[in-house]
């Protein structure tokens, strides 16, 4: 499947790769059934190649995965398909399905349907709030360069906690002053009353959204927290990686490969090397590093194995990526030990 904002196009390809249908359909939820439907009519439909599962072809990845279709994540064109034969929505749509088909499309679709969904949806608001929460303190702080004198010098040397507090008192005396009468400087607070008040109620949301996600990782993953020592936002961005239905991962191996730790082969001829993994899941592999940094700092064996490899001659960067590609392992043995009662 193609899949757009409005419309989903799809291919139905045979065993032996010949296309025996193509159709477009609405995005919606009747579109889904009768996508489905007409597909089921050309024989039996065991797997799916979406493009976009994680955007356009969420809703749709959902719904196939629902009706026992295996949905797969196609997020790579053949570019020497396109070059030869063009490019337009029904050809991109046969191409997934052949992807699926050939093998090069083995990434499973995530579920999106339980408590790591709804991690994510907090982990997006929370992230958003910060950096809306940095902009507002980097304002506020950049309005005090320019203030005037007597108010610059009353606020300086203040901690970032006092200068909201005061810079917070402005809105409520300010607030009185008719529009069009104000001075530059009561202008000035406020600004820094409104900056402070929202910063303030950004600061409340961020507080709220790490609530909610220690507790569902407390519920679906506590072992994340007790084990590895990590928390609840990390955990939620490795929990993310593996999705809900994290038997879409054949082995541990693969949730390397997902969040980039596992070495790639390069070797031609007589010489045999790896080198670093550059795909993947670019936030699940700051997140290994984060743990890796931490231990190195705080645990014992971790840094034990540091003295021993450096010793042998490892260098502190090869260090790291091996340390990255235990924790990813550890990491997905902990997650196949969830609560039984919370798996997808």
């Amino acid at each position: 499947m193609d899949t757009h904002r409005d419309t989903h196009v799809a291919a139905v390809v045979s065993l032996t790769g010949a296309v025996l249908a193509t159709e477009a359909f609405p995005a919606d939820a009747a579109g889904y059934r009768d996508l489905l439907t007409w597909a089921q009519k050309l024989g039996v439909v065991e797997r799916a190649g979406v493009e976009g599962t994680g955007t356009y072809g969420a809703s749709l990845s959902r719904y196939l995965l629902a009706q026992g279709v295996d949905v797969f994540d196609v997020n790579r064109t053949d570019r020497a398909d396109r070059r030869r034969r063009g490019k337009s929505d029904l050809l991109d749509a046969q191409n997934a399905a052949r992807a699926v088909l050939g093998g090069r499309s083995r990434a499973r679709a995530k579920s999106a349907d339980g408590p790591v969904q709804i991690a994510r949806m907090y982990k997006l608001a929370k992230t958003s709030a910060v950096k809306a929460r940095t902009q507002a303190i980097n304002q506020l702080k950049a309005v005090l360069v320019t203030a005037e004198p007597a108010l610059r010098e009353d606020l300086a040397g203040l901690g970032n906690a006092e200068l909201l507090r005061r810079c917070a008192g402005f809105a409520d005396t300010s607030s009185r002053e008719e529009a069009g009468t104000e001075t530059v400087l009561q202008a000035t607070r406020i600004t820094l009353g409104l900056l402070a008040s929202r910063i303030g109620q950004l600061t409340e949301q961020i507080r709220d959204l790490e609530k909610r996600m220690t507790r569902l990782v407390d519920g679906y993953a506590p072992q994340l927290l007790e084990v590895v020592r990590i928390g609840a936002d990390t955990a939620v961005t490795l929990l993310i990686t593996v999705g809900d239905n994290w038997q879409r991962l054949d082995s541990e191996a693969s949730f390397a490969a997902l969040c980039g730790v596992s070495p790639v082969e390069r070797s031609s001829g007589r010489q045999t090397y790896r080198r670093l993994n550059r795909g993947g899941d670019r936030q699940a592999n700051a997140a290994l590093h984060r743990i890796v940094f931490t231990r190195m700092r705080v645990d014992p064996r971790t840094r034990a194995y540091v003295e021993r490899r450096t010793e042998e001659g490892k260098t502190r960067r090869e260090i790291i990526r091996i340390l990255k590609r235990y924790v990813a392992r550890e990491v997905f043995h902990l997650i196949e030990q969830q609560p039984l009662g919370l798996r997808s």
